[in-house]
Protein backbone atom coordinates (compact mmCIF):
# COMPACT_ATOMS: atom_id res chain seq x y z
CA UNK A 1 0.00 0.00 0.00
CA UNK A 2 2.81 2.42 0.83
CA UNK A 3 4.31 2.11 -2.65
CA UNK A 4 0.91 2.90 -4.20
CA UNK A 5 0.81 6.11 -2.16
CA UNK A 6 4.38 6.95 -3.18
CA UNK A 7 3.46 6.42 -6.85
CA UNK A 8 0.45 8.73 -6.40
CA UNK A 9 2.83 11.31 -4.98
CA UNK A 10 4.95 11.12 -8.13
CA UNK A 11 2.11 11.06 -10.65
CA UNK A 12 -0.58 13.21 -9.01
CA UNK A 13 1.39 15.34 -6.54
CA UNK A 14 -0.32 13.64 -3.63
CA UNK A 15 1.18 15.03 -0.43
CA UNK A 16 1.07 13.92 3.16
CA UNK A 17 0.37 16.83 5.50
CA UNK A 18 -0.37 17.17 9.18
CA UNK A 19 -3.67 18.58 10.41
CA UNK A 20 -4.68 18.55 14.06
CA UNK A 21 -1.91 16.09 14.87
CA UNK A 22 -3.03 13.62 12.19
CA UNK A 23 -1.51 12.63 8.89
CA UNK A 24 -3.75 13.64 5.97
CA UNK A 25 -3.45 13.23 2.23
CA UNK A 26 -4.07 16.09 -0.15
CA UNK A 27 -3.51 16.77 -3.82
CA UNK A 28 -1.07 19.63 -4.32
CA UNK A 29 -3.03 21.43 -7.03
CA UNK A 30 -0.49 24.23 -7.21
CA UNK A 31 2.41 21.92 -8.05
CA UNK A 32 0.68 19.02 -9.79
CA UNK A 33 -1.29 20.80 -12.48
CA UNK A 34 -4.25 19.13 -14.14
CA UNK A 35 -3.60 15.65 -12.75
CA UNK A 36 -3.48 16.93 -9.17
CA UNK A 37 -6.61 18.98 -9.81
CA UNK A 38 -8.44 15.86 -11.03
CA UNK A 39 -7.29 13.91 -7.97
CA UNK A 40 -8.47 16.76 -5.75
CA UNK A 41 -11.93 16.60 -7.35
CA UNK A 42 -12.08 12.86 -6.67
CA UNK A 43 -11.02 13.34 -3.06
CA UNK A 44 -13.63 16.07 -2.52
CA UNK A 45 -16.38 13.92 -4.04
CA UNK A 46 -15.26 10.98 -1.90
CA UNK A 47 -15.31 13.11 1.25
CA UNK A 48 -18.80 14.36 0.45
CA UNK A 49 -20.13 10.83 0.09
CA UNK A 50 -18.34 9.69 3.26
CA UNK A 51 -19.85 12.65 5.15
CA UNK A 52 -23.33 11.70 3.91
CA UNK A 53 -22.76 8.15 5.16
CA UNK A 54 -21.55 9.40 8.55
CA UNK A 55 -24.58 11.71 8.84
CA UNK A 56 -26.98 8.90 7.98
CA UNK A 57 -28.10 10.60 4.77
CA UNK A 58 -27.21 7.55 2.69
CA UNK A 59 -26.89 3.85 3.48
CA UNK A 60 -23.71 1.80 3.38
CA UNK A 61 -25.12 0.15 0.27
CA UNK A 62 -25.55 3.57 -1.39
CA UNK A 63 -22.01 4.50 -0.42
CA UNK A 64 -20.59 1.24 -1.76
CA UNK A 65 -22.57 1.61 -5.00
CA UNK A 66 -21.08 5.09 -5.40
CA UNK A 67 -17.54 3.88 -4.69
CA UNK A 68 -17.64 0.78 -6.84
CA UNK A 69 -19.15 2.59 -9.82
CA UNK A 70 -17.34 5.94 -9.57
CA UNK A 71 -17.81 8.27 -11.44
CA UNK A 72 -21.16 6.89 -12.71
CA UNK A 73 -23.14 8.07 -9.66
CA UNK A 74 -21.04 11.12 -8.85
CA UNK A 75 -23.21 14.21 -8.56
CA UNK A 76 -20.48 16.65 -7.48
CA UNK A 77 -19.03 17.17 -10.93
CA UNK A 78 -20.46 17.91 -14.32
CA UNK A 79 -19.62 15.30 -16.90
CA UNK A 80 -19.93 16.11 -20.55
CA UNK A 81 -19.70 13.92 -23.58
CA UNK A 82 -16.94 14.96 -25.93
CA UNK A 83 -17.49 14.70 -29.67
CA UNK A 84 -15.40 12.17 -31.55
CA UNK A 85 -12.11 13.31 -33.00
CA UNK A 86 -13.53 12.94 -36.50
CA UNK A 87 -16.49 15.21 -35.71
CA UNK A 88 -14.28 17.71 -33.91
CA UNK A 89 -11.86 17.81 -36.85
CA UNK A 90 -14.74 18.29 -39.30
CA UNK A 91 -16.17 21.15 -37.23
CA UNK A 92 -12.80 22.89 -37.00
CA UNK A 93 -12.24 22.45 -40.73
CA UNK A 94 -15.66 23.95 -41.43
CA UNK A 95 -15.03 26.91 -39.14
CA UNK A 96 -11.65 27.60 -40.75
CA UNK A 97 -13.22 27.45 -44.21
CA UNK A 98 -15.98 29.80 -43.08
CA UNK A 99 -13.38 32.30 -41.83
CA UNK A 100 -11.48 32.20 -45.11
CA UNK A 101 -14.69 32.78 -47.07
CA UNK A 102 -15.38 36.01 -45.15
Amino acid sequence: MAHTLFALEDVYSLKVVEADGRACLQADIFQGGRQASELNKILIAWREQAAKLEAGEITKEDYDRWRYNYPKYDTTQRWAKVPSKELSDALIKGLKKQRKDK
